[in-house]
C-alpha cells in the first residue's frame, strides 16, 4: 500500500512508523526541520520507541514538504494528523488545517480514502463528507501518551474506526500489521460515535487527574499524608491505581482542549460533571500559586516546562499559568530548562548553569521530581507522591 501521512507531529510519525513497516510512507510537513531530520532517521521529538524504529528498522518512510509529492495521487490512504488547537474565542477547535488537506486532496487525489486521525469535534466528519462527496472520509481516534506514542500504537488498547466499509476494514487490517499486539479489540461504528468516544475518554482521563489533584489539595490544606490516602483508595480493583499522581494540573496537547470541546458540545444539554473537570484545573492551578506565594519568595525557580516525564513538550503546561500567577503578584521567576536555548522564555530568564539556578532560587517549583533537586530538597515545591506521570 502507497500510504501519506499530513503532519509530523507525535500523532502523525507515530502512524507513519507503524505503517512503513509494511507500506511505502510519505510523510508530508510544512516544517523543513522536522522533514530533514526524518529523513536523517531522527526523532523531532522526544519518543523512545520512535527514536528507536527510526535508526534501526528497515521503513519504507520517506518525508517531504512538497505537497505535490505528498498528494500526487498514488497514495490508497491519506491520513491527516495535523493540529486542531482549542480556538477559545470562537470555543471550538481550529480545523482549519484538516479542512485544508481535504481540499487539496479532493483536488490532487480524488482517489485516494481520506482517515482524519486529527481530533476534531462530534459532527464533524458528517460535515466534511457532505461538503466533499466526491471523497471516502472516515474518522480513526487516537489514544497516545506523549513520549510513548509508538509504543502505544504498537500494543494498542483498541481501535476505533468511524465507518464499516471494505476500506475502513482495510485500514484497520493496516494497523494491525504493524502492531505487535495483533488482537485488539476493533471497534466500527459511525463517525459521530467515534468522535465521542476519544472526548470522552481524554475527559475522563482529565477527570481522574483533577480528582487526585483535588484529594492532594484537601490532604496538604488539612496535613494529611497524599500518599497513604491514594494508596488505601487505589488498592480497590474498581478504582485501580492509574492516572493518581499529583500533579500541577493536566495540560499538554489533548486533555486541555478536549475537555473544552466536549464542555462546548455540552450546550444546552443538562450537564456538572464535564464543566467542573475544565473548572477544577484551573482552580489547582491556583491553590499551587498559592501555595507558593505563601512561602514569600523574592525569586522562584521553575525546573523545566515539560509537564511530565520523558516529553519534551510544554504545550498547555500548567506550569505556565503559575509563572503568569506568580509574575502578576510581582515575584520574579527564573527557568531551568536544558531544551530552552534563548536566554528569556514566558518573561522569564533562562538559567543554564543548574548551580546558578539552585543558589539563585528561593524556592523551586518542580511539576516532577528529578534526582539532580535532591541536594536541594528544602527549596523543592512539588506535589509529585509516586515520582512517575
Amino acid at each position: 500500500m502507497n500510504i501519506t501521512v499530513s503532519g509530523i507531529g507525535y500523532v502523525g510519525l507515530a502512524n507513519a512508523v507503524l505503517l512503513a513497516r509494511h507500506n511505502n510512507v510519505t510523510a508530508f510537513d510544512i516544517s523543513r526541520q522536522k522533514v530533514d531530520l526524518i529523513n536523517k532517521h531522527i526523532a523531532p521529538f522526544e519518543d523512545r520507541e520512535i527514536s528507536g524504529f527510526l535508526a534501526n528498522e528497515k521503513l519504507t518512510l520517506a518525508a517531504t514538504c512538497d505537497k505535490n509529492e505528498a498528494y500526487s495521487g498514488k497514495a490508497d490512504y491519506i491520513i491527516i494528523a495535523t493540529p486542531t488547537d482549542y480556538n477559545t474565542e470562537k470555543n471550538y477547535f481550529d480545523t482549519s488545517s484538516v479542512e485544508q488537506v481535504i481540499s487539496d486532496v479532493s483536488k490532487m487525489s480524488p482517489s485516494s480514502v481520506v482517515i482524519i486521525k486529527s481530533t476534531v469535534p462530534m459532527g464533524f466528519t458528517e460535515q466534511v463528507r457532505k461538503q466533499y462527496p466526491q471523497l471516502e472520509i472516515i474518522f480513526s481516534p487516537e489514544f497516545l501518551r506523549e513520549g510513548r506514542a509508538l509504543y502505544d500504537n504498537l500494543y494498542p488498547s483498541r481501535i476505533i474506526i468511524g465507518d464499516s466499509s471494505p476500506r475502513a476494514k482495510e485500514f484497520a487490517a493496516l494497523l494491525l500489521q504493524g502492531a505487535e499486539k495483533k488482537d485488539a479489540p476493533v471497534c466500527y461504528m459511525p463517525s459521530t460515535e467515534a468522535e465521542a468516544v476519544k472526548l470522552f475518554s481524554n475527559t475522563y482521563l482529565a477527570m481522574r487527574i483533577a480528582f487526585y489533584n483535588e484529594l492532594d489539595t484537601f490532604a496538604e490544606l488539612k496535613g494529611l499524608n497524599t500518599k497513604s490516602i491514594i494508596e488505601g483508595v487505589c488498592l480497590d480493583p474498581r478504582i485501580g491505581g492509574f492516572y493518581n499522581n499529583p500533579s500541577f494540573g493536566y495540560g499538554g496537547y489533548c486533555l486541555p482542549k478536549d475537555t473544552q470541546q466536549l464542555k462546548r458540545n455540552y450546550s444546552g444539554i443538562p450537564n456538572s460533571l464535564i464543566s467542573s473537570i475544565v473548572d477544577s484545573n484551573r482552580i489547582r492551578k491556583d491553590h499551587i500559586s498559592a501555595m507558593v506565594e505563601k512561602r514569600a519568595p523574592k525569586t522562584a525557580g521553575i525546573y523545566k516546562l515539560a509537564m511530565k516525564t520523558g516529553s519534551d513538550n510544554y504545550r498547555a503546561s500548567a506550569i505556565l499559568d503559575i509563572i503568569k500567577n506568580l509574575q502578576k503578584k510581582r515575584v520574579t521567576v527564573i527557568l531551568f530548562d536544558p531544551s530552552i536555548n534563548e536566554k528569556e522564555s514566558f518573561g522569564c530568564r533562562v538559567i543554564s548553569n543548574f548551580d546558578e539556578f539552585i543558589q539563585t532560587s528561593d524556592v523551586i517549583i518542580a511539576n516532577r521530581m528529578s534526582e539532580e533537586l535532591t541536594v536541594v530538597k528544602n527549596k523543592v515545591y512539588t506535589r509529585d507522591i509516586f515520582s512517575r506521570d
